[in-house]
């Protein structure tokens, strides 16, 4: 009679115990997936598509620059930087315009300034112009036609300056340069090679950026 109490008891301390193992081992393995589960592929994903969002592409930047001025700009979150952009370039375009007036103006009136030359092939000569020396025309025409190659020169510039100021912007765009910023320098022994002697011992200096620990 004892003996029957006895094991039916244990029985039942057996049937406890085991359902108390499958709860404490079932919650452990969902805490384990839960745990795993922050770094599934399509979080990384998810992650990466926001840096990317953040971070534009430096090479689709550079090609915007490039097919429209000041577009790259816009992208990296610079806007204040396309009238800097567009000014730029349009008062040197405006200003070579300018001169290839000019130049023309006083090529016309060089070339009508020889008697043989009757067929105005440059259009007729300015009114402002008539009178002056040929030396005088000469140096002015000379000169005007050489300041507006340079215009031409420094347009071109300015375009592609446009399009680098983007494209080094969108790279050092993913730069960490914020204030919790730490440098670590280090020093280690090491060797170096010399081809008359072998090797010889040296001191190699390295640094690192990283962030601060609170």
């Amino acid at each position: 009679m004892i003996l029957n109490v006895f094991w039916q008891s244990l029985t039942q301390f057996k049937r406890i115990f085991f359902l108390f193992l499958f709860l404490v081992l079932g919650s452990a393995n969902a805490q384990e997936l839960i745990s795993y589960s922050t770094f599934l592929p399509q979080k990384i994903s998810i992650k990466q598509e926001l840096e990317k969002e953040k971070f534009p592409d430096p090479n689709s930047v550079l090609r915007k620059s490039l097919l429209i001025p000041g577009w790259g700009q816009i992208t990296n979150k610079q806007i204040w930087k396309v009238p800097i952009v567009y000014g730029l370039i349009g008062g040197l375009a405006y200003y070579s315009v300018t001169l290839t007036k000019d130049y023309h103006d006083y090529r016309a009136a060089y070339y009508n300034s020889f008697e043989e030359n009757t067929d105005l092939k440059f259009g007729a000569t300015p009114a402002n112009l008539a009178g002056l020396n040929q030396a005088a025309l000469l140096s002015n025409r000379n000169f005007l036609r050489n300041r507006r190659d340079f215009i031409y020169v420094t347009v071109v510039l300015a375009y592609i300056l446009n399009a680098v100021d983007a494209y080094v912007f969108a790279h050092l765009r993913s730069f960490d340069v914020s204030d919790d910023l730490t440098l670590s320098p280090g020093l280690k022994p090491t060797t170096i090679y010399n081809a008359s002697i072998g090797e010889v011992p040296g001191v190699s200096f390295s640094f690192s950026f990283h962030k601060k620990t609170r």
